[in-house]
């Protein structure tokens, strides 16, 4: 059963009651962040390799590097401020969020901290680039730091990418390096050369070293398709894997081959793209284009979702909340990251992640063939 804690009250509305004076918070006050946290604790989960600590909701930091719309530095500030008051102490950037700008904003937010985990990533380098000016959409991201990308999985790549986080955030130690977006999806053709970079080319090595040398605490893949990070496994024994949009309500592929594997090496999973770009979250019913797996979705996933849907009207379960709790219940997850672009956002994820969902729902998923029958479900 999963625990949600209280201190000072282990009442469920007792703490909804708390929590819904937030909007009412100053979240600039000095007061607010780690230093109130024993008010309100989201549960934790241990690493089994590294012995680290996941907090089971994670902070994505790809909304505040201006993911598909800018937002201010203010609101940046203020929403990590929020999901660290409520207890999402881990959180996950990289240098290709915004072009270095979540990294900036992450820093500048947790620098002082000493009981938040972060994590970035490496395998891409950003270089200055004179031409680009003002706030532009690239590669997703509505940025104005004119940096562009070079990937680089080398030894000396590896390296770089590792140091350049560390002056962006400003920070000296950075608990978790994950290779981003390593595999076929991202490079195509190119993905043999990639990954030899990091297994001839000594991108792995660099990794290793670092964290023999305690410079980081684990490291790992962070991508999109759970196929290479089952190849890598047979180069390096890595500590954890970020797989985003793989293991879902909407897409089981992970579950068979990779998640077995990761409880037999000892390797933790993050969750990533809970919502699979958002169908997840929004439904079907809303009028505009409806969005999954990074595009707009296919006429079969919108005929599965609205069946998702018709089921959670039934049992009164909101969507989101089977979406965001279904991963969690597999035993090599240790946390699964939303992303956040907003306080509001912050505050309806919790309520997500504490709603009560009924063992019937998860049966009749399973009863019309919308969940795999070997898919662990969350016992309340």
């Amino acid at each position: 059963m999963r625990m949600f804690t209280l201190q000072m009250n282990n009442d469920k509305r007792q703490w909804r009651r708390w929590y819904a004076a937030f909007p009412k918070l100053d979240i600039r006050c000095s007061n607010l962040g780690y230093r109130k946290r024993d008010d309100i604790m989201i549960a934790k989960r241990v690493a089994r390799r590294s012995g680290l600590e996941f907090s089971e909701l994670g902070f994505g930091a790809a909304a505040i590097g201006n993911l598909y719309r800018p937002i201010s530095d203010n609101q940046a500030h203020d929403v990590l401020e929020m999901a660290l008051y409520a207890g999402m102490s881990y959180v996950d950037t990289a240098p290709h969020y915004g072009h270095g700008l979540s990294e900036r904003r992450v820093g500048d937010v947790i620098r002082e901290r000493r009981d938040v985990l972060l994590s970035t990533k490496v395998g891409r380098l950003l270089k200055a680039d004179r031409s680009l000016s003002g706030c532009r959409m690239r590669e997703g991201f509505c940025s104005p730091m004119p940096f562009t990308r070079l990937y680089d999985y080398s030894y000396d790549g590896i390296l770089r990418s590792w140091e350049d986080s560390r002056q962006r955030l400003g920070m000296a130690a950075i608990d978790i390096l994950y290779v981003h977006d390593i595999g076929r999806l991202t490079h195509g053709e190119r993905n043999d050369y990639h990954f030899d970079a990091l297994t001839s080319g000594g991108g792995f090595r660099a990794l290793e070293e670092l964290r023999a040398a305690r410079e980081i605490a684990a490291f790992g893949i962070g991508a999109n398709e759970w196929e290479i990070c089952v190849s890598a496994m047979d180069h390096v024994d890595m500590d954890v894997v970020l797989l985003a949009g793989r293991y879902t309500l909407l897409d089981q592929s992970a579950l068979a081959r990779f998640l077995p594997l990761c409880l037999e090496r000892d390797v933790s999973v993050v969750i990533g793209g809970p919502y699979n770009s958002g169908i997840l979250a929004t439904g079907t019913r809303r009028s505009g284009p409806v969005h999954y797996d990074y595009g707009e979705a296919p006429p079969e996933v919108i005929e599965k979702v609205s069946k998702m849907e018709a089921l959670c009207d039934h049992f009164r379960v909101p969507l989101a909340a089977a979406a965001l709790q279904f991963p969690l219940a597999h035993p090599a997850v240790v946390s699964v990251i939303p992303g956040l672009g907003n306080v509001a956002r912050v505050q309806q994820t919790v309520d997500l992640y504490l709603t009560a969902i009924p063992t019937e729902f998860w049966n009749a998923l399973r009863y019309i063939y919308l969940l795999d029958d070997a898919a662990p479900v969350p016992v309340q």
